[in-house]
């Protein structure tokens, strides 16, 4: 890790006056693994490593980048980058970031990977059998997945910053198919750790096998209006959408309904929203942004209330606010804006008590259409779902071929419950369920 800041720093020195340097380094490497029929078909494993350097010289902006560490290569994406600038738009907002003073955050991100590559095929395997073997019903795996990854990055500039990071992360997903005559249906289960060691095979397997045999037979919905109850997963989709339209380039752009909204009521006072990549449990944890400035908390929503945007440098300047360091980037782009990991805030009870509470309603399990089906701008929603009926306070027969039509911002305003079950996701958000009253819901 200090040779990629070495790297780094080398490059950010070469500024000449009155220009700024920035470079950010990268490498990684990534296994995966799918199983079929008990059997590897599939296997990666594969390394990369890139530079990108960013020039800012009296406002206009230029931008290179390579997918090697070569010597030979850097100097020639240093001046890739100088004469890219001559052509940018100057711009009064453009320019790197400056240190602020804020300490970054201790953060244990990386365990080194103990497992064997033939453990690791092993385990993608075990998981395709805990499947198979999880309900008579069960006839097929569409994929049975292990994956890991180790990434490191450094991040220097003239300006003065200076900071590497390395973290390393384990997952398994699959899905199961469950068949009864002709009709299919397909479940999904995902697992999470820092390393293999923390993956719990069982328990993945189970959830997969569950979703998929609890939804046999659905058949259509009457239309009606009524409490919808979302799945933690789905949850955290519709967050991590609103979490887009809650950031500085989408409101310097108008395309956020939330916009001219800060200090107004714009959820129910039971939302909490955090972005917050200082929380080690989050696999999308860093110890700074994609700008080098520390990563810190930032609340977007407290009580219902829109407290703050999510910003890079640039968004800061224009917006007269300042960064929130929501910088993200990989090496061949330059710095856009984004969360990092996304919070809810824990509200009370478990799905089961939360089910219970509403009586009456559906339990959206799947969401088909998702981001295809919201205005970013008015933030107008419509998407087909399949879940369960809720009746009773007990759950009842699955349904499909059913669409749900509102808006984000009265999804969010009519919440009547978070629960307190929350799970990490393997994009580094975490999720919890939630409940939303008195939502049109379309069937037959």
């Amino acid at each position: 890790m200090s040779e990629l800041l070495e790297l780094a720093q080398r490059i950010a020195a070469q500024a000449r006056p009155g220009e700024q340097v920035e470079a950010f380094v990268a490498r990684g490497n990534r296994f995966s693994v799918k199983a079929y029929r008990g059997e590897v078909e599939a296997l990666t494993s594969a390394g990369s490593a890139g530079v990108g350097v960013r020039v800012v010289v009296e406002g206009r902006q230029g931008f290179a980048s390579a997918g090697t560490l070569d010597e030979s290569v850097l100097h020639e994406v240093l001046a890739d980058a100088r004469d890219n600038a001559t052509f940018g738009e100057p711009q009064p907002w453009n320019g790197l970031a400056e240190p602020d003073g804020v300490p970054e955050p201790v953060l244990h991100l990386y365990e080194p990977e103990l497992l064997t590559s033939e453990a690791k095929v092993a385990l993608a395997i075990e998981l395709e059998r805990l499947v198979l073997a999880g309900d008579p019903r069960i006839t097929g795996v569409r994929a049975a997945i292990y994956g890991d990854g180790v990434g490191e990055a450094a991040i220097a500039t003239s300006t003065g910053i200076a900071t590497a990071s390395r973290s390393s992360s384990a997952s398994v997903s699959v899905s199961a198919l469950a068949a009864d005559g002709d009709e299919v249906q397909i479940g999904s289960g995902v697992g999470v750790g820092r390393f293999s060691g923390e993956l719990d095979l069982a328990v993945v397997a189970a959830d997969a096998v569950d979703r998929a045999t609890r939804m046999l037979g659905a058949t259509p919905l009457t239309t009606r209006r009524t409490t919808v109850v979302l799945d933690r997963r789905v949850a955290a989709s519709i967050v991590s959408i609103v979490a887009g339209m809650l950031t500085g380039d989408a409101v310097l752009k108008g395309r956020s309904p939330f916009a001219h909204r800060l200090g107004e009521l714009v959820a129910s006072p039971m939302l909490t929203l955090v972005d917050d990549a200082t929380n080690p449990a989050s696999y999308g944890a860093d110890t700074s942004d994609g700008e080098g400035l520390a990563t810190r908390p930032t609340l977007l929503i407290k009580d219902g209330v829109l407290r703050a945007f999510l910003h890079n440098t640039v968004t800061g300047r224009r917006s007269g606010t300042g960064t929130t360091a929501s910088a993200v980037r990989g090496y061949r782009s330059t710095p856009g804006v984004g969360a990092l990991s996304l919070v809810p805030g824990e509200g009370t009870g478990s799905l089961d008590d939360i089910v219970a509470a509403v009586g009456d309603g559906l339990l959206v399990q799947s969401v088909s259409g998702l981001h295809s089906g919201v205005n970013p701008v008015s933030g107008d929603l419509s998407v087909g779902v399949q879940g369960l009926l809720i009746s009773g306070g007990a759950l009842g027969r699955p349904v499909r071929e059913v669409t749900i039509a509102t808006s984000l911002q009265r999804l969010l305003v009519d919440l009547v419950a978070v629960g307190a079950d929350l799970e990490w996701l393997p994009g580094g958000d975490a999720c919890v369920t939630m409940a939303v009253r008195d939502v049109m819901v379309s069937g037959i």
